[in-house]
């Protein structure tokens, strides 16, 4: 019965989604869209083929339809009528690496000046502006947890762990974890920090 709704489930996607189908395989941003995808699909453990795979995050992800519309510019305009993207996540970042992955995204703003690959941002995060210019630069492999906050000019290293509820508001130097407010190191390069070495 499971798999017979799941069947279902895919069918109706198919008509509904033809429009992103279209545009999953003829954009001109689709190795950075199968990028997604693929990310996508590893961290749930998906064992469909790309396409079902596409369709799949489509149907039970609306924050996937998030990324996938920054992926496809002007078209989102269109698409979103027939698929209706997170209303409470907003990603006014053009410059995005390939393999972002949002869980959950409820109440999330991500404006930063550039995001690198593979980041992973989840709830009630804000990255944002602390002014009229100044904006947050993510690097490769950035996780930022629920609730935390990136302020400013600052910039995430490489490989760099936000904790949930942190307020960053200086650079994090790469393969750090911080936590707190204001945020501080307890982890680099995966050892804990002594006390005298935490402020960034």
């Amino acid at each position: 019965m499971k798999q017979k709704v799941f069947v279902f489930k895919v069918f109706f996607e198919l008509i509904r989604c033809a429009p992103h189908l279209l545009l999953f395989a003829l954009h001109k941003n689709r190795k950075i869209i199968y990028a997604d995808v693929d990310r996508w699909v590893k961290i749930y453990a998906l064992n469909y083929s790309r396409p079902v795979s596409f369709l799949y995050l489509l149907s039970f992800y609306p924050e996937y339809r998030n990324v996938f519309y920054l992926r496809v510019g002007a078209w989102k305009y269109l698409i979103n009528i027939i698929c209706p993207k997170l209303s409470t996540l907003y990603i006014y970042t053009n410059d995005v690496g390939k393999g972002l992955f949002i869980q959950h995204g409820f109440a999330t703003i991500i404006a930063a000046k550039s995001i690198g690959e593979n980041c992973w941002i989840n709830q009630q995060v804000t990255i944002g502006y602390s002014n009229e210019t100044d904006q947050p630069t993510l690097n490769n492999n950035v996780t930022v947890n629920a609730g935390a906050k990136v302020i400013g000019n600052v910039l995430i290293g490489d490989n760099s762990i936000v904790g949930a509820n942190a307020v960053v508001v200086k650079n994090v130097p790469a393969n750090c974890t911080v936590v707190g407010v204001p945020a501080y190191i307890i982890k680099k390069d995966g050892i804990k920090v002594q006390a005298g070495d935490q402020k960034l």
